[in-house]
């Protein structure tokens, strides 16, 4: 992973798991509807373990959380 993205992913990560809390969803259970593992997903959303994600998986997470993919990119840092 490129040093100069860490912040992105964390900042991706972070939103996912907001996202995933305010549609009341289990880290599990959305790991079961975007068909990843519950540790990967946990990874994802660990502000201490930035982990790069797909397009396609962004756009799996964005569909079942129904929140606009742009959303994940509003990032709050230079």
């Amino acid at each position: 992973m490129n040093e100069k993205y860490t912040q992105h992913y964390k900042e991706i990560g972070l939103k996912v798991a907001y996202y995933r809390k305010l549609k009341g969803l289990s880290q599990i259970t959305l790991a079961e509807q975007i068909d990843v593992s519950r540790t990967h997903l946990s990874n994802i959303e660990a502000p201490n373990m930035p982990t790069s994600i797909s397009l396609e998986l962004l756009f799996k997470i964005s569909e079942v959380l129904d929140v606009e993919v742009k959303n994940f990119f509003d990032f709050h840092h230079k």
